[in-house]
């Protein structure tokens, strides 16, 4: 995606709990923080105050003096904003959005430094190899308890030493904002995270071919209590002319070799001839965790009476998705870089293709929450574990029989589907896939869903093939 000017860009923030004390909300005063800092405004700023803060005029001697900003209210948001939560910077008149904070302080210290590339002392706020707020995610190991507490030290260390960047303090001074006082960081060596017991016993488990101590006991435990792996066949069997689809909205255009071009126009296949038998015209067809965009596009382009929306948090997918659209010249898509929690818009259908981990299990909820049917390929069931938010196994059935540890060795052991595997193996690894998933389907029937899960056809287009596809009892009733 091409820069624009300094102007084509507008950044919401809310207002809200408007008080002596408190005039913005948090995340507000951190993007007013470093705007001032920066100092260059290359965004326009809106203020939009929520009911609490409506007739609010305390905020207007709180701004930095140094931001022009203007009040907008929640009914004149460009709708592309309305389905996340602020703060969010779009295109004026676009259909891009990124969302949240972590999201929205990249992309502001990135278009300072893209006005003027000698200000290399914003870069600085980013800390070691320019990653600070790059990869916050539910979904992310430092989401355990016990890392946090681990990773203190290294965020206290962060802390002292952006306040040494040159600017900063009399910025904070400008900004009227207090300090924290951190406890002093460790040393360095004592952040080194120890090896547990638990990763030296799945790294025994999986050099063995042979599964000695492995998921058996668990798949055994399972079976005596009446659970077992259960698949249905593919439901539909219709399948895309690529040949006749615009060379954009085809894989390839991905830079994918030609071979997993084809493995990849098969798993769409499979996603796309279901969802086409979901969606109705003027449904809102969500591709989660959308990457550079292969399936939300060919939905885009094939179901044209739909509103189709990309959530993404990686910005370089997200905007090869965006340049590939535009030559499509798609004007049923919108572009969301945030993580899942910032998106919070009503949808018919949630869709993800290999979302890795906890992000099925996201999607999943999401789409319950939305009452939306949802069409998943999970994918990576070796990273999933309990967050903050999830705790395995999910559905009560599974929690009435396994552990938490029991079940973490059926996600270690479902990521043993590779060509290369004994077949034996491989085997095993799609029954735990299975049996993973199945406790997924059951979570989303405790719900009220009628979910089954299904693989894709040909079970070669990928390791990772199975479907987890969830419908509610009205939208059975009126398909």
């Amino acid at each position: 995606m091409k820069k624009g000017s300094i102007h084509d860009e507008c950044l919401y923030l809310e207002l809200s709990h408007c008080s002596e004390d408190r005039i913005f909300p948090l995340h507000t005063s951190i993007v007013f923080f470093l705007m001032s800092y920066c100092d260059t405004t290359p965004l326009k700023v809106f203020l939009v105050p929520n009911k609490d803060a409506a007739d609010c005029p305390l905020w207007q001697k709180r701004v930095p003096a140094n931001i022009p900003v203007a009040l907008l209210s929640e009914q004149e948001l460009p709708p592309v904003v309305r389905i996340c939560r602020l703060p969010a910077v779009v295109e004026r008149d676009g259909n891009f959005c990124r969302a949240g904070l972590a999201v929205v302080l990249r992309h502001i210290i990135q278009r300072t430094y893209d006005i003027d590339s000698s200000r290399k002392d914003v870069l600085e706020l980013l800390g070691f190899k320019k990653t600070c707020l790059k990869a916050c995610a539910e979904v992310s190991l430092g989401d355990r308890q016990e890392q946090i507490l681990k990773a203190l030290p290294l965020l206290c260390r962060w802390y002292q030493r952006v306040q040494e960047v040159p600017g900063v303090k009399k910025t904070i001074v400008r900004c009227d904002i207090q300090l924290l006082n951190l406890p002093a960081p460790v040393p360095s060596s004592g952040m080194l995270f120890p090896i547990s017991v638990e990763n030296k016993d799945k790294k025994m488990e999986t050099m063995d071919p042979y599964f000695r101590g492995g998921p058996r006991p668990t798949m055994t435990k399972l079976e005596e209590n009446g659970i077992s792996a259960r698949f249905i066949p593919h439901p539909c069997s219709s399948s895309q002319d690529w040949s006749n689809l615009p060379v954009a909205a085809n894989p390839i255009e991905g830079m994918l070799s030609p071979e997993r071009a084809l493995r990849k126009q098969q798993q769409l296949d499979n996603i796309i001839s279901i969802v086409t038998k979901l969606a109705k015209p003027g449904d809102t067809i969500v591709d989660f965790c959308s990457g550079g965009g292969h399936l939300g596009i060919v939905l885009a382009h094939t179901l044209s009476s739909c509103q189709v929306i990309l959530v993404e948090n990686k910005e370089e997918s997200l905007e090869r998705a965006k340049d590939r659209c535009d030559s499509l010249g798609l004007q049923n898509i919108w572009f969301l870089q945030a993580n899942l929690d910032y998106f919070t818009g009503s949808f018919e259908i949630g869709v993800a293709l290999h979302a890795c981990g906890v992000a099925t299990d996201m999607v999943i909820d999401h789409c319950i929450m939305a009452q939306a049917a949802f069409v998943v390929c999970p994918c990576c069931y070796g990273f999933m574990q309990n967050t903050v938010k999830y705790t395995f196994p999910r559905s009560q059935r599974f929690k009435s029989v396994l552990s938490y540890k029991e079940h973490m060795v059926l996600c270690r052991f479902a990521d043993q589907t590779a060509v290369q595997l004994p077949a034996e193996r491989r085997l095993i690894g799609k029954n735990c896939m299975g049996l993973v998933d199945l406790d997924r389907a059951l979570e989303a029937e405790d719900h009220g869903y009628t979910v089954y899960v299904t693989s894709m056809e040909p079970d070669s287009c990928s390791p990772k093939n199975n479907l987890i596809v969830g419908t509610r009892e009205q939208l059975n009733a009126s398909t």
